[in-house]
This record gives structure tokens, C-alpha cells and sequence, in this order.
């Protein structure tokens, strides 16, 4: 078998195939997709054969790839296989602890976890059994992110966390600032929990209180809008913090009657309860292709084969895996979310010659995501007729009428490495660069890759010329190659020739068909302003979206993408 580049083997062979004790390579590729395969097919108890095939073919196919922790623990002993989790802080020391502790069980597993670090109260409060003060959320953060830091996942890769404060938290202005410093709480991402309240505040000019989670009492009262320039201001210079939006994730809060959702996972795609994990999966976009009289178009008979396979294969992973906590399996199990998402979108579109940037790809974005939700909930149903509905069922907003096995079916992640083991573009985003060096994804290896879709593209069409590839090498670009026809520049506009607004319009289209939520970062040019940023901030909340990040090119020493040249790093 050799479906695989250059690039995807290299990251196989340095996190996912099997190591002897010495660290020896004991699989290949080939050999992982079918532990994998045969794994999750497992728990089928009629026809293990059969699922084990067609599971098999799925994943050698690059049409489908599941969440990082599954390729690497499926098969093994002890196999932790979600790469998604949400832990509670309650305000004690010892609850405090008790979450670092599991948190970094769950990272050296392989999975990542969020925190809403609310409940903490402020620095400097009170602690009435030693008549002391206590430190606030702030400095427990880097507490986490220090231990996250020597807790290497599975000795593969450093754990993720994604850490929260709400709007109206004393020490939110510190909080704010927190990553002000390049190299502060580094394993953190970190996002405000807004509320429809503060938006209507900032909107209509008006104060906002902050208030102490242990007395309950208002500690501050300032103008919501100094608090949303503080945001937007630390947002452009460093690319954090993000927005949550509390009120909207919990407006489709499947089981309300469990509680609010008050955190996400570490890239946000997956709002959850306490102690709630989720298992993710990704359909390669790019593959659901057919010629139709010269002509490719959407394979909507694929797709629709895809996601019922593909949402059967997530739901077995939740009986199968093997759960670090008690508290984990018993909500895990009894909600049963899963979180079908995307990848290749940026690809299809080529595919299609159809530009990123146009309202022609907003509408087919909103038409491939409703097909793929309603798909996934076609097959939700039928394992629910086979296997039962999810145990929470009855305390659903599905009860009486919907029966199904899940409480959520879709996410869209951001699919960073398995897109590069199936070679194709990260999830719902355009692309970053046509060629570009990835850096620091393997230790301090760097990869450079070219867009295969772009290169085949511009050789059919004759365009591929030493000059071309040139430019494309110097500036990942062709928007100033005057050798290539406009309405062609068009279709290959890159992520930061792209206007902000069309970034916001795809989020929207696959949000309003997507049960979780969807996880994309606006990337900004350099030259983007502060205001421009605010803007994207008040638009995601007027369009409904369940969370927001921006990433002005450049604001941080480190990226991982980098247009630099390919053929020169001094400038990397």
C-alpha cells in the first residue's frame, strides 16, 4: 500500500506507528490502519468481518480519519481513544489539584482538555481557613501550564488545554493580558466566556459589573467597552485571547436539564459538560469527487456512504474506550456525543474551480453541511433502532420524538495533523499558502509542502512554468504572476489575500448545520487594524457563531505555517 506522501509518513513514523521498548518501529502504515480497523470493529457482534473491512477501507482511503488518539491507542492496552475533554475547577485547593492531576492523565493519554476557571475566586480574596489570600485563577493557570509542559501525551506530543474566565470574573482584565508575554502559558489557549448580556452592554455604551464568585458581590464596575478594547487590542497583538459564547453554545445544549456548558476542548469545536469527553472524525472533502461528461462534480452518493460508516465507527469507539476516570465514562456513555467534521474543503472548491472567496462557495458550504448533518442523524437514528438510544435520551431536547444514539454528531476540528497524513487541505480553511514550510509540527523538523490539487492545476493549464514555480516558492502566492488569467488567481486566492468577512461567512455556513461547533481561525495579514478586529468579534456574535479566534500573521514569534521562502529561511 502507498497512499501516503513524504510528509505523512514521516509524521506516522514519529507519533503514530507501534515502538518496541527501544523505540524501535515495530508497524507500518498499512499495519496501523488495520489495528485501527479491526479494533473498532470489535464490538460488532453480528458481522465483525464485514465492519472490519469496510473499516479498514475507509481509513486506506483517506475519505475518513478519526481524532489523533485513535490512530495511536486503537489496539492497545489501556487504549484511550478521545482526543477531547472538559474538567471542572471548583474553588478549593483541593479540587484545584485533583484537576491538574486528572487533566495530566488525560494528556499523557493523548487527549486535551479545557477549563472554565470561574468558580476560582479573585487574587487577593480571602482565605478564611488560614486568614491568608489566595492567588487567583491566573496563577493556577500557569501552575497547569507548567505541569502540561512535562507531561508529554503519550510521549508523542505536549498536552493542549484551553482555558476560560468568564466576562464578569474580578480578574478578568488580568486575564486578558495573561499571554501578553510571547512565551507566557504556552500550552494554553484562552478564550473569554461572553454572555449576550456584556454584548448588549458594549453595543449600547453601558457599565459593566464585575462580580466575586464566592460572595457574590460586585468587586468593580467599569464601561463594558474599555473591557472589549482591552479584548480586541490584546487579540491583534498576540492572536489571544478568543471569545466563547456561553449563551449561544447553550441555546443548543442538547441536555439542559444535566446543566449549562460552561467549556470547550482545547480548540473550541466541542462544548461539554463536566467531566464530558467526545470522539471527532473528519471526512476528506477532496475525495468525494466524480467526473460527470468532463466535468467534476460532488459525489453525493460517496458522501452519504461515508457519513453513515463514519458515524458508526465513532459510536463504537465510545464502547470501546477505555476511560481514565469513573466520571468520564459515566456521563461519556450516557450522552454518547461524537463529533463527525471536514476536511479538504479548500480542496473540493479547487476541485470545482470554484473561488474561496465567493458567495457561490458560502452556499455550497451551507448545502455540503446540511446533507452531511442530516446524513449523520440518519445514521444516529439507526444505530438507536439497533443498539438504543443514548441513556440521557429522555433528558434530551431530542425526547420524545427524535430517537437517537447521540447527543451530538457533528464538529468541525481543526484537523491539523490528519489532514497531513491524508494530504489534503485543514478542515473548512482556505489555504494558508500554495507552498509552504511547516515548522515545529515534528520536534524541530520542518516540512515543505506544495498543494497537489494547485500543482496538477497549473500543469493541465500549461502555467507551470520555471518562472511560476519560482514565485510560488519566494512568496506561496501567484496573486502578482501576471502569466496566470485572473478569474484563475481567483480560485487559488490564499488564506491572507482573503477578506475577513469571507472567513466569517464559511464559519456561518457550516455552523448552522453543525451540532457542536466549529473551529477556525480568521487569519489576518499583518497590516490589519484593531478596529478591523473588533469588528470580526461583534460580527461573530451577531452571526451566531459558538466561538471566535483571529491570528494576525506574524504576532508571535512561532507559527507553525510560515509563507516565508521556501528556498531561504532567513526570514522564517
Amino acid at each position: 500500500m502507498n497512499v501516503f506522501t513524504n510528509n505523512a509518513i514521516q509524521i506516522l513514523e514519529d507519533r503514530y506507528l507501534l515502538k518496541d521498548k527501544n523505540g524501535v518501529l515495530i508497524e507500518t502504515p498499512d499495519e496501523l490502519l488495520r489495528r485501527v480497523a479491526t479494533h473498532v470493529s470489535s464490538c460488532e457482534h453480528h458481522q465483525k468481518k464485514h465492519y472490519k473491512q469496510r473499516f479498514y477501507e475507509l481509513l486506506s482511503s483517506l475519505k475518513f480519519l478519526p481524532n489523533s488518539p485513535t490512530l495511536m491507542n486503537a489496539g492497545c492496552e489501556n487504549g484511550q481513544l478521545s482526543a477531547c475533554f472538559v474538567l471542572p475547577i471548583e474553588d478549593s485547593l483541593d479540587s484545584i489539584f485533583t484537576t491538574l492531576k486528572n487533566a495530566a492523565l488525560i494528556h499523557q493519554s493523548g487527549g486535551g482538555t479545557g477549563f472554565n476557571f470561574s468558580k476560582l475566586r479573585p487574587k487577593d480574596d480571602i482565605v478564611s481557613s488560614t486568614s491568608g489570600t489566595t492567588s487567583g485563577p491566573v496563577a493556577f493557570m500557569k501552575i497547569y501550564d507548567a505541569a502540561t509542559e512535562y507531561v508529554k501525551q503519550g510521549g508523542k506530543r505536549r498536552g493542549a488545554n484551553m482555558g476560560i474566565l468568564n466576562i464578569n470574573h474580578p480578574d478578568i482584565e488580568e486575564f486578558i493580558s495573561c499571554k501578553s508575554s510571547k512565551k507566557a502559558i504556552e500550552n494554553f489557549n484562552i478564550s473569554v466566556g461572553i454572555t449576550d448580556d456584556f454584548m448588549k452592554a458594549v453595543k449600547h455604551n453601558k457599565d459593566w459589573h464585575l462580580v466575586n464568585p464566592r460572595t457574590k458581590d460586585v468587586s468593580k464596575t467599569l464601561p463594558a467597552k474599555q473591557l472589549w478594547k482591552s479584548i480586541v487590542e490584546e487579540a491583534w497583538r498576540t492572536g489571544d485571547p478568543g471569545l466563547i459564547f456561553l449563551d449561544t453554545i447553550n441555546t443548543s445544549n442538547p441536555t439542559p436539564k444535566l446543566g449549562n456548558i460552561q467549556s470547550t476542548n482545547p480548540c473550541g469545536e466541542v462544548p461539554l459538560l463536566d467531566f464530558e469527553s467526545c470522539n471527532l472524525g473528519s471526512i476528506n472533502l477532496s475525495k468525494m469527487i466524480l467526473h460527470n461528461k468532463g466535468q467534476l462534480q460532488i459525489d453525493w452518493e460517496e458522501l452519504s456512504k461515508t457519513v453513515q460508516l463514519s458515524i458508526r465507527f465513532l459510536d463504537n469507539i465510545i464502547t470501546l474506550n477505555h476511560y481514565l476516570l469513573p466520571d468520564i465514562k459515566s456521563i461519556t456513555t450516557a450522552n454518547r456525543k461524537i463529533g463527525l467534521g471536514v476536511m479538504g474543503w479548500a480542496e473540493l472548491l479547487m476541485l470545482l474551480d470554484i473561488p474561496y472567496a465567493s458567495t457561490k462557495a458560502i452556499a455550497l458550504g451551507e448545502d455540503v453541511m446540511k446533507f452531511i448533518k442530516a446524513e449523520s442523524y440518519k445514521a444516529s437514528k439507526l444505530l438507536a433502532e439497533e443498539r438504543s438510544t443514548f441513556p440521557n435520551w429522555n433528558n434530551s431536547f431530542y425526547f420524545p420524538d427524535n430517537k437517537l444514539r447521540n447527543a451530538t454528531c457533528n464538529s468541525i476540528a481543526p484537523t491539523g495533523t490528519i489532514s497531513v497524513i491524508a494530504n489534503t487541505s485543514y478542515s473548512i480553511e482556505p489555504l494558508f499558502a500554495l507552498a509552504f514550510k511547516r515548522v515545529g509540527i515534528l520536534g524541530n523538523k520542518t516540512q515543505t509542502e506544495i498543494n497537489t490539487v494547485f500543482l496538477q492545476k497549473m500543469k493541465t493549464l500549461n502555467l507551470w512554468t520555471n518562472e511560476l514555480k519560482n514565485k510560488v516558492f519566494e512568496t506561496g502566492s501567484i496573486k502578482n504572476a501576471s502569466s496566470v488569467p485572473e478569474h484563475i488567481k481567483s480560485i487559488f486566492q490564499t488564506s491572507l489575500d482573503i477578506h475577513w468577512s469571507f472567513h466569517l461567512l464559511h464559519q456561518k455556513a457550516f455552523q448552522k448545520h453543525t451540532d457542536n461547533a466549529v473551529s477556525k481561525t480568521i487569519n489576518l495579514p499583518e497590516d490589519v487594524t484593531v478596529d478591523d478586529v473588533s469588528k470580526i468579534f461583534f460580527t461573530a456574535w451577531q452571526y451566531e457563531l459558538k466561538g471566535i479566534t483571529i491570528y494576525r500573521y506574524g504576532s508571535r514569534d512561532h507559527q507553525v505555517l510560515q509563507k516565508c521562502s521556501l528556498n531561504n529561511t532567513k526570514d522564517c
